[in-house]
């Protein structure tokens, strides 16, 4: 069996990541991929959108789509959100799975930083996703996957978008429309629960899905 995944803070998910999962499935070849929204990725500060909405809003997104299913390993976890013991726990529960994960381009300089980076490796195919457009910057990646013994890694050329959830989130609080950015059921979602507006923060902690 050959499984994806894609992990991330998806805050909120976009059109963006729905093309790179597209993309993993048919590139290469996955029988199922896992989108896991992290509880708290480590690298980044503690002010994010409660768990309870991201996982609603992932559900939303990539709900009834063949082959992939929502993984609430990490949220159910708690705590900061480590990669290799999310790995670790998928290969428990997939024993001879072959795993993909799936990492922008714009990730990599980080993995150095990542918890364990070497014995995730051992338990993963890495798999570096870059736009179909710009080629040219993938031989810039050969050195930083060298570095944590990654020369392996392979490369998946996508339709990536310039697109990202720190846009969404600053057009939602300018009152703009984001019908495109994101799947219609996403908006919605936000657009109801007030999410990413100036007071959405202890509305959001108190008012969140029951499922946190």
């Amino acid at each position: 069996m050959r499984i994806g995944i894609l992990g991330g803070s998806f805050d909120p998910p976009h059109v963006g990541h729905l093309l790179v999962a597209q993309d993993a499935l048919d590139e290469l070849a996955l029988d199922r991929l896992l989108v896991v929204p992290a509880a708290q990725q480590p690298l980044k500060g503690g002010n994010q959108t409660p768990t309870a909405h991201r996982l609603a809003m992932v559900e939303a997104c990539f709900g009834g789509i063949p082959r992939i299913e929502v993984d609430p390993i990490e949220i159910d976890r708690g705590g900061l959100s480590f990669m290799v013991d999310t790995v670790e726990s998928l290969r428990r529960r997939w024993p001879s799975a072959m795993l993909h994960l799936l990492v922008g381009d714009d990730v990599v300089s980080t993995l150095p930083r990542w918890r364990e980076v070497t014995r995730l490796l051992s338990m993963v195919q890495l798999v570096v996703l870059h736009r179909a457009d710009r080629g040219h910057d993938v031989a810039a990646l050969a050195g930083p996957l060298a570095s944590i013994g990654a020369s392996t890694a392979r490369r998946l050329a996508t339709r990536r978008v310039d697109l990202s959830s720190t846009e969404i989130r600053a057009r939602v609080r300018d009152g703009r429309s984001i019908r495109g950015f994101v799947p219609d059921p996403v908006a919605t979602y936000i657009a109801t629960t007030g999410l990413y507006l100036e007071n959405s923060r202890e509305l959001s902690t108190a008012e969140g899905p029951a499922r946190a």
